[in-house]
């Protein structure tokens, strides 16, 4: 018999998530999971494979009933947590009962908490993910309070009752060279690196939008040419843009620099209104 569970409540935004798709020769975005090590240490916890989908959401505020109960696990950005009437604790794995409620709160800080259930999200692939491209509207539709959704079978092994300890802050994101930073000038290389970037209402899957000190270019736009995650692209207003799962493939914005892979998902938890900074690697 399949497994369902019940959205009795969502946030302002509620997607169902994977590790993305490896399509971009194809003009496909990889999309998946914003904060990526948060997915793969909640599919960790209640003993998932790594390409289990499961539920992101956007400052939290999810309340779900398991129909035939099973295990779960909260991680990402800091939120109040509450299994059957009961205060439990994120980055650890509970079992529900049948028909018992899991109650996520609004974060307190950070950006975007993670619901991972034993099995994984079932829902139908698109292009090989379950994950939701909100630019170009590809994947399973965002959740809606009254939504029945399917768990599967996309687990390995028992769930782990394990204590994690969170990765330390970090300072600063490590970028590396982007292909036109020979289209800035020094003084601009070195002020992306020497001050710091507020985070713009703006800002969502496609991009963080920054604030700052305008970067000054020495050339305009060029034809638009292959982008990847992380990447700063520079607008003709100076104000930097790194680029999100769901950002586009290709662009036209001369790219500075582009932040390590190790790093980017950071992102993902930086609230309008933090700041960041970023250092040479």
């Amino acid at each position: 018999m399949t497994a369902y569970f019940e959205v009795l409540a969502c946030g302002p935004q509620a997607l169902v998530q994977d590790l993305g798709r490896d399509l971009a020769e194809w003009g496909v975005a990889r999309s998946g999971a914003a904060d990526r090590r948060a997915l793969a240490l909640g599919n960790r916890l209640v003993g998932n494979r790594a390409t289990a989908a499961g539920l992101e959401s956007l400052m939290g505020g999810v309340t779900l009933r398991l129909t035939s109960g099973g295990v779960v696990a909260v991680t990402g950005a800091d939120c109040p947590v509450v299994v059957a009437g009961r205060a439990v604790d994120m980055k650890r794995s509970h079992r529900l009962e049948p028909g018992a409620v899991l109650e996520v709160g609004s974060a307190t800080s950070g950006l975007r908490s993670y619901v991972s259930m034993r099995g994984g999200i079932a829902v139908e692939p698109v292009m090989g993910s379950r994950s939701r491209d909100v630019l170009a509207q590809v994947g399973p539709e965002p959740l809606v309070p009254g939504a029945l959704v399917p768990l599967g079978d996309n687990y390995e092994r028992e769930a782990w009752n394990e204590f994690v300890v969170p990765p330390r802050p970090l300072t600063a994101l490590r970028v590396a060279p982007g292909p036109r930073a020979d289209w800035f000038s020094p003084a601009a290389a070195h002020a992306l690196t020497s001050t710091s970037w507020t985070v713009q209402p703006a800002s969502d899957r496609t991009g963080v939008r920054l604030g700052g000190k305008a970067l000054g270019r020495r050339m305009g736009d060029l034809p638009s040419e292959p982008t990847v995650i992380g990447a700063i692209q520079v607008p003709p207003d100076g104000q930097p843009i790194v680029l999100g799962p769901d950002a586009g493939v290709s662009g036209g914005y001369p790219v500075l620099a582009v932040v390590l892979d190790a790093d980017v998902d950071a992102l993902a938890q930086v609230r309008p209104g933090e700041q960041v900074r970023f250092r040479w690697a």
